[in-house]
């Protein structure tokens, strides 16, 4: 899979930009899943460069907004509004980084400025990006809605 996580940008829960770090957390949870058979704590701390213990207090509070669900056994899941969500995340960043890289901007630059973007815009504006796309540049757009729908199976 083509898509690493910079979360640079990013802070833990108390901040006020909690929403984007539950997105960002879900949306690791989801690219992990994809990459193994099962996904740790551990595997979400190293994926994000994150400390475990931080680590272990976003999964309580994802616990408690029922995104995901743990095993006995330690392995984290997806809930269906969790998977929507990291879904989502997912999509936008691959679309996002995708056009820029359309754009003529080099895949590392467009990549983390699209995990920045893929939080802060509206859904009614990459609905008009898609949308744009698809009339316009519907080779590249074909090409990135097969690339997500493989990807987030």
């Amino acid at each position: 899979m083509d898509i690493k996580i910079d979360k640079s940008h990013s802070k833990n829960f108390p901040t006020s930009r909690s929403n984007e770090s539950i997105e960002d957390y879900l949306e690791a949870i989801l690219v992990l899943s994809h990459e193994r058979p099962v996904v740790r704590s551990v595997d979400i701390a190293e994926g994000l460069g994150f400390k475990k213990p931080s680590v272990s207090i976003a999964m309580k509070k994802l616990r408690e907004l029922k995104y995901i669900t743990v095993s006995k056994e330690g392995y984290i899941y997806l809930t269906e509004s969790g998977k929507q969500i990291a879904d989502d995340m997912y999509e936008r960043h691959i679309f996002i980084t995708n056009w820029l890289v359309s754009l003529g901007v080099n895949h590392e630059t467009a990549r983390i400025d699209a995990c920045r973007i893929e939080h802060v815009l509206s859904k009614e504006s990459f609905d008009a990006l898609k949308s744009h796309a698809k009339a316009n540049h519907s080779e590249a757009y074909n090409k990135t809605i097969k690339m997500i729908d493989e990807n987030s199976r």
